[in-house]
């Protein structure tokens, strides 16, 4: 479907799963909704798996916004104490619609945990509390990551049981889901098949219009790569872009992405420039923001670095995953000219949280990165220029 018909679905109220391919849209999707519901004065919680993705959308973690933290099992006395703090009381309370994106990367047992304090915070067996749960992402992309032996999707955490979703704070025994005793994707938990959320499949593409790339990447998603697409993908094997774009490197550890930077950076010649990041309102939510935000805490730049944009400022002619070289880099200002010949003088950006139209933390940089090599995890959602990639030391397939 197109985004129109999937914001018109959103609008209705229902609960829905919006999903489809990358590039599809399903960020853009989600703040146009958020906008529209905070013109009807509509309370949006607005939350994804993972703090990149939270910090794209300037929301928190799911985890944090739930209280939750990393909690493997959760009993009456957690929820008791969950909700004898007033901040969550109140937002449990005062929420309407709640987002959660990078659904693929929450486990099950998490999305049940969510469920089940709205449910006793709102005294009431509807699911998540009769709040609207709009979840987002693509469950192609990577799966929930455990820190339990056995890698990913390693057993459920000991002792955790099966939600009884009509109970107040128990879990029904182990034995009574031994069939499903892994730590699965969201859509295998209980709160989602209570919920029953409508399906809202984007199929535009608004990120890609090469039509034979676009085939591939749709190929890989699914599994199905046929022998010319490997032929084409072969050809590409170490074979540098036409032009004067230098690929940027994606690697799969930051071991490798930070050796790389600072040997670069290291090669140019003249005086380094030190830009320290900025940060108000709540010290536990700056450092969420900083950990989660693309632009570094320390930036350090010369001329002549290669540097990339990580936030979107189409007015002023970048876009996160724009590439470019330091044209002139002083303590008052940085110019910054992008492959496509653009020079730009880059002013400092905030990222933020806000929750109900107040802010509760921002930090301020320069929305520049150095651009030799970064991990592919912090690429998510960058459309970059040209790329050099890295997989010899992927951990999923």
């Amino acid at each position: 479907m197109t985004q129109k018909e999937a914001l018109d679905i959103l609008k209705t109220g229902r609960s829905a799963f919006v999903t489809g391919a990358a590039g599809s849209g399903k960020t853009h999707l989600l703040r146009e909704y958020i906008s529209w519901l905070r013109e009807k004065g509509i309370s949006v919680g607005v939350t994804a798996s993972t703090g990149i993705a939270a910090t794209h959308m300037g929301g928190y973690t799911i985890h944090s916004w739930a209280g939750i933290g990393i909690k493997d099992a959760l009993d009456s006395a957690d929820i008791d104490e969950l909700l004898e703090r007033s901040y969550l009381r109140s937002r449990f309370r005062n929420t309407k619609v709640l987002i959660i994106g990078e659904i693929s990367m929450l486990h099950d047992f998490r999305l049940d945990f969510v469920d089940k304090i709205l449910r006793i915070a709102s005294n009431t067996a509807i699911p998540f509390g009769g709040i609207q749960v709009i979840l987002s992402g693509d469950f192609f992309q990577l799966p929930p990551v455990t820190r339990r032996e056995g890698g990913l999707n390693s057993e459920r955490p000991p002792g955790l049981g099966h939600l009884n979703p009509g109970g107040r704070g128990e879990f029904l025994p182990t034995s009574q889901f031994s069939a499903r005793n892994k730590s699965e994707f969201a859509y295998h938990s209980d709160a989602w098949n209570s919920l029953n959320p409508a399906i809202c499949y984007l199929e535009e593409q608004h990120r890609q219009d090469d039509q034979d790339y676009l085939d591939i990447l749709n190929a890989i998603r699914a599994g199905n790569v046929n022998e010319d697409m490997y032929d084409l993908l072969e050809s590409r094997l170490n074979k540098k872009p036409a032009g004067l774009i230098e690929p940027t490197k994606l690697y799969s550890h930051n071991i490798n992405v930070d050796a790389e930077n600072e040997r670069e950076l290291s090669k140019l010649v003249g005086n380094t420039c030190t830009y320290e990041m900025h940060s108000t309102g709540s010290p536990a939510l700056c450092e969420s923001l900083k950990k989660s935000c693309l632009a570094p805490e320390i930036l350090i730049l010369k001329v002549g670095a290669r540097v990339m944009f990580v936030k979107n400022n189409f007015e002023k002619g970048y876009a996160n995953g724009t590439l470019g070289v330091v044209e002139d880099s002083r303590y008052e200002y940085i110019r910054v000219k992008t492959y496509s010949g653009e020079m730009i003088e880059v002013e400092p950006e905030s990222w933020r949280i806000e929750e109900n139209g107040v802010k509760k933390a921002e930090i301020t940089q320069y929305p520049l990165r150095l651009a030799w090599a970064i991990t592919v995890h912090k690429s998510q959602g960058m459309s970059l220029d040209a790329a050099e990639i890295d997989l010899s030391q992927s951990f999923e397939p």
